[in-house]
């Protein structure tokens, strides 16, 4: 059975940080057409609520391990990271307070777009982003420089999500 691709994806991103487009999705051709409109919805709505909720969660888990070079290199500069499969999109922008929800007149400096299973895995450090970023699991536009410090950043800082107790070696 073969799945087919999802709306949006077969366009090839342009900038000097882009890849070719993701790979299908894992799923029956029957839900195709469900989730295609499901990912319309998602992506009408405000980006501001899921925003909030990552930028808390990075407050939490990824600010108190940046020391402050990091965090002026990343600082005032809006990223937008999309789960391709829901059509989800969160902005952020790290200010001097934490991570923040991105004003809407800030343009992404950063565009990442990316099925769930591969961001999962970058933030538990499970996979590494070279290797999800050449094999076309993760999608990187705009600030090439910009998308390197982040990348050496979180490779500085090692996983953001902790492994939970029962699934440690």
């Amino acid at each position: 059975m073969t799945a087919a691709p999802i709306p949006g994806r077969d366009r090839h991103p342009a900038g000097p940080f882009s890849a070719a487009p993701l790979p299908a999705a894992p799923w029956p051709r029957a839900f195709d057409d469900a989730a295609a409109r499901l990912r319309s919805l998602v992506r009408r709505l405000p980006v501001q609520p899921p925003s909030l909720l990552a930028a808390l969660a990075l407050d939490r888990l990824l600010l108190p391990r940046l020391d402050a070079t990091q965090r002026r290199e990343l600082s005032q500069r809006a990223v937008e990271v999309e789960v391709v499969e829901a059509g989800l999109r969160v902005r952020l922008v790290l200010r001097d307070g934490g991570f923040a929800v991105a004003r809407g007149h800030e343009l992404p400096a950063l565009t990442i777009r990316a099925r769930a299973d591969a961001l999962w895995r970058l933030l538990r450090g499970e996979d590494d982003p070279d290797r999800l970023f050449f094999d076309r699991a993760l999608v990187m536009e705009g600030d090439t420089e910009f998308g390197l410090v982040l990348k050496n950043t979180l490779d500085a800082v090692g996983p953001v999500l902790p492994r939970p107790p029962w699934a440690r070696r």
